[in-house]
């Protein structure tokens, strides 16, 4: 019989599934994949070698939640569907043992990003409501605006003009009830009035409306300083947002200003390895190769390898 164990977790384990999620934010899905299916794999290891009470057991299956959530994005990130699917189906069933509505709500929501991105925004929807359904249980205004941003996102690629201002103006009102970051739930650490307005920026695009997209862009760069969004922190999604800066300019017809904004969202994204990143610019490059007959846009090609 294995031997009957109490207490917490190891606190290490739990900073290193934070470090993991920050290591991600700087350095891309790479090698964080590994390091995220690693830690999955020594939390299994755990459970299964010892019984603990019900609240360490919990604590476990929610940082295995976690672990497998991290891997789920991971994967994405790195070009993996399949195994992100997979990935975020064990976190959801891990999430599910350990009653963790945080853990579950939110892997729901990075689920929800890798369905309405590969053409299935119906189930993104879907996976939004779920998870919109536990956030009364978290606690936490921060998390339930961000899910009602991804709920946007989710109506935006659907085409949902109504849907998606309906879940844009509950992501801002969500928000106005959201305490200080820092005493935040430690998942939300990322999502700020910033990073809302990215959000919304980049759904107003997806439903045609550039110059909308635009105001919500200058919105998250021109918050107050605890709001502004963290470009310094968030290089890769700081590129992806300058990609889609520059094609609302480029929709509006400003052909310098999408230029520039395109050449600084290509040097953001230097040294972070993220197959979703490059998939965003290289559609930019296309959406740009139409003008190639304009010279700083033919610059521009050059300058990234496209003839």
């Amino acid at each position: 019989m294995p031997p009957w164990r109490s207490g917490p977790p190891p606190p290490q384990r739990e900073q290193r599934l934070d470090s993991l999620r920050r290591l991600d934010d700087s350095v891309g899905s790479g090698d964080v994949y590994d390091a995220a299916r690693a830690e999955l794999r020594l939390i299994t290891a755990t459970l299964k070698s010892a019984s603990f009470d019900e609240g360490v057991e919990r604590r476990l299956f929610g940082a295995a939640a976690e672990a497998s959530r991290s891997a789920g994005w991971t994967a994405y990130d790195s070009g993996k569907t399949a195994a992100a699917e997979r990935h975020y189906s064990t976190a959801l069933r891990a999430a599910a043992s350990a009653d963790d509505p945080v853990v579950g709500a939110n892997t729901l929501a990075f689920w929800a990003i890798q369905h309405y991105s590969t053409g299935n925004p119906r189930g993104a929807v879907d996976l939004i409501e779920a998870a919109l359904s536990q956030a009364p249980r978290t606690g936490s205004a921060r998390l339930t605006s961000m899910l009602h941003a991804r709920a946007c996102r989710a109506h935006a690629h659907a085409g949902d003009t109504r849907a998606a201002d309906r879940s844009a103006n509950a992501a801002l009102d969500a928000y106005e009830n959201a305490g200080p970051i820092e005493d935040d739930l430690p998942r939300v650490y990322w999502y700020n009035l910033g990073e809302t307005h990215q959000l919304l920026g980049s759904s107003a695009l997806n439903l045609g409306n550039p110059k909308r997209a635009l105001a919500h862009f200058l919105e998250a760069s021109t918050a107050t300083s605890q709001e502004v969004y963290n470009a310094a922190a968030f290089p890769r999604g700081h590129s992806i947002y300058l990609a889609r800066l520059a094609e609302a300019h480029l929709s509006l017809g400003d052909v310098d200003a999408a230029v520039a904004t395109a050449h600084d969202a290509v040097d953001r994204m230097g040294g972070v390895t993220s197959a979703r990143g490059t998939h965003t610019l290289e559609d930019l490059r296309k959406k740009l190769a139409r003008r190639r007959g304009i010279p700083a846009v033919a610059d521009f090609l050059d300058y990234t390898g496209i003839e």
